[in-house]
């Protein structure tokens, strides 16, 4: 499709994030995979380690006809906690910092925007630690982490992590879903 643009976002585990970001209208495409380090070709074990300098990222393939990338944002920055240096709830290390992987000033201008209207906005009582870094380059992860919640509905991180975060969402952006 002419148009689409590409965001690639980091806000803790991917599976989370990934089962969300795909229900949104105008999102075409989500992939589970790892950004931000600089060996070629990481591994989940590798990024696991929390020394390989990834973090485990969405990346979103989107209509901005039909989402903005700020709408993209909105979502993201509602749906985990950009307070938190290296960790989101029990994941703790720098592969599940927030961070936004910037394609271009235009989204770089975005996200240094939204993130300063939140911090006036006092949503945090913590300032927001969200990296906002230039995208380098994505590696997909391995398969069995793509579409993890649809595959593994009943395994306890879905079930106890992100079905409650998932259940959240839709209640939230119902109004934003595919149907």
């Amino acid at each position: 499709m002419t148009g689409r643009e590409t965001a690639t976002l980091a806000g803790g585990c991917f599976w989370c994030l990934e089962a969300m970001f795909t229900e949104l209208l105008g999102v075409e495409k989500v992939e589970s995979g790892y950004s931000g380090g600089a060996a070629p070709d990481p591994t989940y074990e590798e990024v696991s380690t929390g020394t390989s300098g990834y973090a485990e990222v969405v990346q979103i393939a989107f209509d901005p006809q039909a989402i903005s990338f700020r709408d993209l944002l909105h979502v993201f920055f509602s749906m985990h906690d950009p307070t938190t240096l290296n960790r989101q709830g029990a994941d703790v290390g720098s592969q599940y910092r927030s961070a936004v992987f910037y394609h271009g000033e235009k989204q770089k201008r975005v996200a240094e925007e939204l993130i300063a209207e939140l911090e006036k906005e006092r949503i945090w009582e913590e300032p927001v630690v969200t990296e906002v870094t230039p995208f380098r380059s994505f590696y997909k992860a391995e398969e069995h982490h793509q579409h993890f919640l649809a595959s593994n509905p009943s395994q306890p991180y879905c079930r106890a992590v992100i079905s409650p975060k998932l259940a959240k969402f839709r209640e939230r952006y119902r109004d934003k879903l595919e149907h």
